[in-house]
């Protein structure tokens, strides 16, 4: 059972894998750069199980996965250009994110902390109407080091006038609970995410989690 011990007048969301679902863009982008080259297309869950660290990262492992020997460099500018062309094609909220975002906003600060890059979350959160329920974005423009690092993180904070403790990180993945530990702020993971699954057990001991997006809105509000 969820047990809220402050208010939060502080959320910040992951956005892959906990606002929207991404999945079949992100691996349809990476399927498009390995034809390109002349690899063999992998499986969609392939693709999925390595996201989470950033775009370059993703681009490693998958040129890795397809046996492509190609500079990284050359590879990530293409990849964003892929991704750019269909980033929005299936990509959608997951089921009840809009009313809870909705809720929130009434009554707290609501920011993005992601690991993708500045330019593609501008358009997805455009794109999906979402930019309006969110105060400030922290993307991966060059500014702060990726998740897991908490800079990020803190530079949120820093902007929402509130402390580590009035603030709460919801995440999917292993990245966003080592980020929000390292930080020193309240977290609570998405099971139904795609990254939930990176989390070793012995991790999520004792953390808070929530099997839909409208669990988080009733925990807060209860």
């Amino acid at each position: 059972m969820l047990v809220a011990f402050c208010t939060y007048p502080h959320i910040v969301f992951d956005l892959d894998g906990t606002l929207v679902d991404s999945r079949r863009d992100l691996a349809d982008a990476a399927n498009a750069l390995i034809r390109l080259y002349g690899g063999r297309p992998l499986a969609l869950d392939t693709v999925v199980s390595m996201v989470g660290e950033g775009a370059r990262k993703l681009v490693e492992r998958v040129l890795d996965a397809a046996a492509i020997s190609l500079s990284i460099d050359e590879a990530l500018e293409r990849f964003l250009e892929l991704y750019e062309e269909c980033l929005d094609v299936h990509t959608r909220p997951y089921d009840g994110i809009v009313p809870m975002l909705e809720s929130l906003g009434a009554t707290r600060c609501l920011s993005v902390l992601t690991n993708k890059p500045a330019r593609a979350t501008r358009r997805l959160l455009d794109a999906l109407d979402l930019a309006r329920y969110v105060q400030f974005v922290v993307a991966d423009d060059h500014r702060f080091p990726r998740k897991p690092a908490p800079d990020g993180l803190r530079h949120l904070i820093e902007r929402a006038a509130v402390t580590p403790t009035e603030t709460l990180l919801v995440g999917d993945s292993w990245v966003d609970l080592h980020t929000a530990r390292a930080a020193g702020t309240g977290v609570c993971l998405a099971r139904y995410g795609f990254g939930f699954a990176s989390i070793p057990a012995d991790e999520r001991v004792g953390v808070p989690t929530i099997d839909r997006p409208e669990g988080l809105l009733a925990w807060l509000t209860s």
